[in-house]
Parts: structure tokens; C-alpha cells; sequence
């Protein structure tokens, strides 16, 4: 498992601030749910934890590692580690489901094909997706295409899952389905995670269930306490953090960005 810890990072592009001396934990096995309006900072924290941008002062971990100062080639064993589900899928067009979902498998080289392919199955299978395997992307509705994205980021095992709005226009049926499966991945398999969202609904329920395995099955209950719960909440104003705490707090609190935000 692997903790996320920010410390006092700065970042600007050009003379526009974007994260103001910002530090942040992510204990292992634990949710960060991050709110905030455009322009927060909520993506550059993703594409920080990814390596993809470097601060401008300040340090990044992923463990017990300091990642903001690493060579490109020092970065991809930590980003094997790491499940990132993009905004809207993001899938590659040109690729069937099944070459989508292989792709870091193929790009690792460590496999053969017919390992490959009970790998990608058996992951499809778990978002329900097998009989999707041969499919191209246009086939499929925005919500398989989030299970897809899903599916492709779990490839490996990541200790790491990186959310960017999974829920985003989904019908309420189908961001249920999204949010069971980062429930499982939180409470049975213990992963470390960071949902970037505006979709409370579904911010909401991850926060108030817990997902619990009996037997052959997963149950998702609902959570008397909500300070036992593994998620909680960050709300970002420009760049800074406005708040910190448990979904309870949250809607408690009087500031008026945040009832303006909730509203």
C-alpha cells in the first residue's frame, strides 16, 4: 500500500497561481474526495502524484519516495503502481476494448498473449465487461467507457487509483455502478485513492457506505459514523485549502464558498 503526502508544494503557469503552499496526506488505503471550482488546482494535483508536472517549490511523495525531482526513466516502475481514470474515458479510438485495456500490459512487454488475455478478461469481468472485449470504444455508452477506463487503469494491481470525474454525465444508474466499484477498491482491496469530482451525489455516497464482503458477495452498507469512514474531504479555493475534514463537517460548515459550492 502507499500513502500521497504534499508538502507546502507551490506551482504557477506564468503569473497565475495555481496551488499556494499546499500540503496534503493521503494515508494508505484511504479516499481524498477533492472539490473545488476550474482553475483550483484539483488536475495539476493528479498530474503532480503522476509526475507529469514538477512544483515549483515544495516536495511530493508516494511513500516513502520523494518523486518530484526524478528522471523520466526513475518515474515508470512508480507510475506502474498508479491507476489514473481520465475524465470521460479516454479511451484510444483506434483499439478494440480489449487492446485498450492490454495496452500497459503489451507496453511492459512481460507477458505473452495468452496471459494477456485471461488478464484482460478476467479485469473485464470484474467491471462486467468481458463480452466487450472485441468491441471498438464508438460501440460502447459513455458509462461502459468509464468501466473500460477503469478496467485498463486496474491492469497490474495499482496500489494508486487517480480519479478525474468518473461520474461526469453519467445517468444515476450507472455512476451508482462507478462508485461500487471505487467502493470495492477502497474497502476490500485497500487502495489508496484520490476522487476529483463535482458530482456530490456521488461524492455522497461514497462517503456514507461501506462495501463488505460476504461470502462470494460484496454488500455496500451504510455507515453510522461517519469519522470511521476511509474518506474524507478537501474542498481547493485558489489554490489553497479551504477545508479539510469528514462529509458531516463539510455540510456543517457555514464558510460561503462552501455553502455557495453545496448549494
Amino acid at each position: 500500500m502507499s500513502s500521497i503526502r504534499f508538502v507546502r508544494v507551490n506551482k504557477s503557469y506564468r503569473d497565475t497561481i495555481v496551488l499556494r503552499d499546499f500540503s496534503m496526506l493521503v494515508e494508505s488505503g484511504e479516499m481524498k474526495v477533492i472539490l473545488g471550482g476550474s482553475g483550483s488546482g484539483k488536475s495539476t494535483i493528479l498530474k503532480m502524484i503522476l509526475g507529469l508536472i514538477r512544483p515549483d517549490s515544495g516536495e511530493v511523495y508516494i511513500g516513502d519516495q520523494e518523486i518530484s525531482k526524478l528522471r523520466e526513466e526513475d518515474l515508470m516502475p512508480l507510475r506502474a503502481r498508479i491507476g489514473m481514470v481520465f475524465q470521460e474515458g479516454a479511451l484510444f479510438d483506434s483499439m478494440t476494448v480489449g487492446e485498450n485495456v492490454s495496452f500497459r500490459l503489451r507496453e511492459q512487454r512481460m507477458l505473452g498473449e495468452e496471459e494477456i488475455r485471461e488478464t484482460v478478461l478476467r479485469t473485464l469481468g470484474f467491471v462486467g465487461l468481458e463480452q466487450a472485449v472485441d468491441k471498438m470504444p464508438s460501440e460502447l455508452s459513455g458509462g461502459m467507457k468509464r468501466r473500460v477506463a477503469i478496467a485498463r487503469a486496474l491492469v497490474g494491481d495499482p496500489q494508486i487509483m487517480l480519479y478525474d470525474e468518473p461520474t461526469a454525465g453519467l445517468d444515476p444508474i450507472t455512476s451508482r455502478t462507478i462508485c461500487e466499484l471505487m467502493m470495492y477498491l477502497r474497502d476490500i482491496k485497500h487502495v489508496t485513492s484520490i476522487f476529483v469530482t463535482h458530482d456530490l451525489n456521488a461524492a455522497h455516497a461514497i462517503a456514507a457506505e461501506t462495501a463488505i464482503q460476504e461470502g462470494e458477495q460484496i454488500v455496500f452498507r451504510t455507515q453510522e459514523d461517519s469519522n470511521s469512514s476511509k474518506t474524507r474531504f478537501l474542498m481547493l479555493e485558489n489554490g489553497t485549502i479551504l477545508f479539510e475534514g469528514t462529509e458531516k463537517e463539510l455540510r456543517a460548515s457555514q464558510n460561503p464558498f462552501i455553502r455557495e459550492f453545496l448549494d
